[in-house]
């Protein structure tokens, strides 16, 4: 039998943690375990109905079943850029500025194909959201990573690049409020970012999911916003680049609007960045069914109460979480963003968080995220993702408590 030849690039991309932690899952299911599944952030909550309304509205249009090219998008980018502007304050033209993607994965995929020559290194965070990975690894890229540490409140230091790697780098992929840390970085972090990025003639990404996940708020109002709400603590990068001279933005609906199965974002920024990331999702597939950016168009044209009772229910679990951990003695810090809480790992389990995480689901039914699944730097954290019920988190941590106890573990 003649063996199968695959491409080198696809080496990198052999290990998966998720995936093993998957493989534990099902054991723990075949043992019987109740299975109480924190690891993954796909939201639990239901996507509003005039949303669906849109969509199904759209389903008995047959003006709207073929192909979906660039010019079809142009109402779905215009609220786009709309809904930029009123949020941030900077201009953006629907025309060369806003590109229509299948989540903001699609973009943190397809824009080293654009960018990166192959040897090229991109400079991603560690830990970081594994796909920002996979795309520098398909466009034959290296991978420097960034270190993240707490006490540098989980922000890259850009005078620890060396100049060697400085020398090769092209592309920069920063995300914040940041998957899996929940860290947040204030305008001034992104406007020593694009210096840095504009010195050194890097392009600059900046994934940004978790816009609206952001439980404080600073109260100074921003008069060119026209959003109800005060002026988030959760800066674009593009306030930092009003003139988009590096900058690219990814934006997705499936956190803020509960459309993660949707599939549906837009990347916002440098014109020549966008029609480079254009013509590569030209290479690789047609726009969305047109239903779908109807859908869209509703959820950011229409009543945003629905994001705030969002943020209102993982605000809630969030609390109801750190204080049963608090209960048991396990003191982690509370996050002001996103669906996710990093906790350090106890002192036995601080260089073996696939192990914790392993052994965690298959005698208890919890499952949850290894830090070492997120980059080198993660290892001795996991992340616990928010996609429960407040009694059902409070549940996973009782499980957890006799897991540790019966461990004999000192938190």
């Amino acid at each position: 039998m003649t063996k199968m030849k695959f491409a080198k690039r696809l080496q990198p991309l052999q290990s998966n943690v998720f995936a093993d932690m998957d493989r534990a899952k099902a054991v723990a299911v075949a043992a019987g375990k109740e299975l109480i599944d924190l690891s993954l952030g796909s939201s639990d909550l239901p996507t509003e109905n005039h949303v669906i309304e849109a969509i199904a509205k759209s389903l008995n249009d047959p003006s709207t079943h073929g192909y979906l090219l660039f010019r079809g998008t142009q109402e779905f980018r215009q609220v786009a850029a709309q809904w930029y502007e009123q949020k941030f304050g900077v201009p953006v033209d629907p025309e060369t500025e806003v590109l229509p993607l299948i989540g903001s994965q699609e973009g943190t995929a397809h824009l080293p194909l654009a960018i990166l020559n192959p040897g090229d290194f991109a400079l991603l965070l560690d830990p970081g959201y594994p796909s920002h990975m996979g795309g520098v690894y398909l466009a034959s890229g290296q991978v420097y990573t960034m270190p993240l540490t707490a006490e540098n409140n989980f922000l890259p230091v850009f005078s620890e690049i060396p100049p060697h790697v400085l020398a090769q780098s092209r592309l920069m992929v920063l995300s914040y409020p940041h998957n899996p840390t929940s860290a947040i970085a204030p305008l001034s972090f992104f406007q020593e970012a694009v210096s840095f990025c504009q010195q050194h003639n890097i392009v600059l990404v900046h994934d940004f999911p978790y816009v609206d996940l952001v439980f404080t708020e600073d109260e100074t109002p921003n008069p060119k916003s026209k959003i109800q709400n005060p002026k988030s603590l959760v800066p674009s990068i593009l306030q930092a680049d009003p003139e988009k001279s590096v900058s690219i933005e990814f934006f997705t609906l499936s956190k803020s609007y509960n459309m993660g199965g949707f599939r549906i974002g837009y990347a916002i920024g440098n014109a020549e960045l966008i029609q480079a990331l254009r013509q590569v999702k030209a290479a690789v597939d047609f726009n969305q069914y047109l239903g779908i950016l109807n859908g869209a168009i509703a959820a950011l044209t229409g009543n945003q109460e629905s994001v705030k009772a969002a943020v209102d229910t993982f605000r809630q679990r969030r609390d109801a979480f750190i204080n049963a951990l608090h209960r048991i003695g396990w003191k982690v810090p509370t996050p002001v963003a996103t669906m996710y809480i990093w906790a350090k790992l106890p002192t036995q389990w601080s260089n073996n968080s696939i192990g914790f995480c392993t052994e965690l689901v298959e005698k208890t039914g919890v499952a949850v995220s290894p830090g070492a699944g997120f980059g080198k730097a993660g290892e001795g954290y996991v992340r616990f993702a928010l996609v429960q019920e407040p009694k059902v988190l409070e549940t996973a941590v009782e499980r957890m408590a006799e897991f540790l106890n019966s461990a004999v573990v000192q938190l």
